[in-house]
């Protein structure tokens, strides 16, 4: 009787085979593992998926040779909630008079498979991120020359010219390399972000005309907004990249056409318990979810979809940044993005972002309108600019000289401590890279600081402004231009810092 307790109650599931590999006796944890009611004097093999039933077989076979120190096999169970056990199997004598049999103890480690992919997924990206992350900005300074020399000679060359479009091209090429450059900085959540308060309905919304052109005719858009949706604060126009991704994704896997559902909704504290695997902590989350009856995808092709220049598309249909840009920009903006997919029967994309409430101020604020840049990017004063990048700094230079400035230049930060130093210019602005050898340009600017404190400052990056934002002083006041940027960018920016 003590034994029947023992045997019936003990956590791991235990099950006796005979020599057929049938089940002639198990415990509860067992029969809860298998997820059957009825498998007794079934082989155990029919209840383990196929791709994993070779292993159990072979393991199965030593035991019922009577071989000890079978090495543990895994299995993914075929019915009910298809747990993944690790079975390790020993010998056991005369169960049906025949032969062996065996001894099945059985560990349900669906739970640790499930954190160790994820783990594994998440060392894998940030590892990817970092190196995407180290081209991009290697890539941005090579497009700031590209993009600020064409501009250059289009000064110099009026559409009548017939080198005129020759340039044309080359800068047009540069921008769209730009564009991936962007979508790598987003997967490695180092791009510039400049969020807003933002209402998910009203974006979608405002969206549906574009979204519809570009799903086409055989693929029927289906919008379902949520009564009283809350707010969250997020990059519009990396949203609406996000959402035009996934679009675009899921029209592409219904090539015979189909519906389209973009939903929202909101999830409150005691909702989110069972939300993301318990990767989410726990608040109040705003979602909008993008549904296909596509094709679906495989286990397989799920465990890369968010790897940068992974597609399943046809050669040069796709760059497989779209779901590494999807996850780089919803990290960046503190939300979660999961995907659930059968083959056959479609997929549906689920971007959960926390729910932001508006203080009284931004409640009471009415939206600006963007300025329009000064017509005239003219102007005067001494502009101290710093740039390790020869081809950048020659580009910067000449830019800002054919619009009135008078320009120092300097190589590195020590650099330009030297030149203030010997020379005690009086500097207007300082237009300084962030990255530099021997003294990046956050330490640059306190020294500086103490020479001069009045100073205007531009930072140029081809990282995110919160990458180094950290950095500096709280109260540090600067203005920041991303790479790449043109002529007219930078000529703008520097307007506005000097204000002359």
């Amino acid at each position: 009787m003590r034994f029947a307790r023992f045997f019936n109650s003990a956590p791991i599931g235990i099950a006796l085979l005979d020599s057929k590999g049938r089940v002639v006796n198990n415990n509860g944890a067992f029969a809860k593992l298998i997820g059957e009611k009825s498998f007794r004097k079934k082989s155990l093999a029919e209840f383990i998926d196929e791709d994993m039933r070779p292993g159990f077989e072979d393991a199965f076979v030593q035991a019922n040779e009577g071989q000890a120190n079978i090495i543990a096999v895994e299995a993914r169970m075929a019915s009910g909630e298809k747990k993944i056990a690790q079975l390790y199997l020993s010998p056991s004598e005369n169960l049906d008079g025949e032969g062996a049999g065996a001894v099945v103890y059985a560990v349900d480690v669906t739970e640790h498979r499930v954190l160790e992919q994820k783990f594994g997924q998440s060392s894998k990206m940030q590892a990817v991120g970092q190196l995407a992350g180290g081209v991009a900005h290697d890539f941005n300074n090579v497009l700031t020359a590209i993009i600020g020399f064409s501009d250059l000679l289009l000064a110099k060359h009026p559409p009548t010219d017939p080198s005129f479009q020759d340039i044309m091209n080359i800068k047009q090429n540069a921008n769209r390399a730009a564009n991936l450059v962007r979508q790598l900085l987003a997967f490695s959540r180092r791009q510039t972000l400049r969020p807003s308060v933002l209402s998910l309905d009203e974006t979608i919304a405002d969206m549906k005309i574009l979204l519809e052109r570009l799903l086409g005719e055989r693929v029927k858009l289906e919008v379902k907004t949520t009564r009283d949706l809350g707010f969250v604060k997020a990059d519009l126009n990396q949203l609406e990249q996000v959402i035009m991704n996934l679009s675009v994704n899921a029209r592409d896997a219904m090539p015979d056409g189909g519906v389209l559902e973009l939903a929202t909704g909101q999830v409150s504290h005691s909702e989110d318990d069972e939300l993301g695997g318990g990767i989410m902590p726990a608040g109040e989350y705003v979602y909008f979810s993008v549904r296909d009856e596509g094709v679906g995808m495989t286990q397989g092709v799920m465990d890369k979809i968010y790897d940068p220049f992974f597609t399943t598309k046809e050669v040069g249909q796709g760059t497989g940044l779209g779901l590494s840009t999807v996850y780089g920009i919803i990290k960046q903006t503190g939300g979660f993005v999961f995907a659930e997919s059968e083959l056959g029967n479609g997929t549906i994309f689920t971007v959960y972002l926390p729910r932001y409430y508006p203080s009284d101020a931004e409640n009471d604020d009415v939206e600006e309108e963007v300025e329009d840049k000064p017509a005239d990017l003219s102007g005067k004063g001494t502009i101290l600019l710093v740039e390790d990048e020869e081809a950048v700094r020659t580009f910067a230079s000449r830019a800002l000289q054919s619009r009135g400035y008078n320009v120092l230049e300097a190589d590195s930060g020590v650099s330009a401590l030297e030149l203030i130093d010997e020379q005690d210019p009086d500097i207007d602005l300082v237009v300084s890279d962030v990255v530099m050898p021997e003294m990046d340009g956050p330490s640059m600017l306190k020294e500086i600081r103490k020479r001069n404190q009045n100073v205007q400052v531009i930072f140029i990056s081809g990282y995110a402004e919160e990458a180094f934002e950290k950095n500096l002083e709280e109260d540090e006041e600067f203005t920041f231009l991303p790479k790449p940027f043109s002529l007219k960018q930078l000529a703008a920016a520097v307007k506005g810092a000097i204000g002359s």
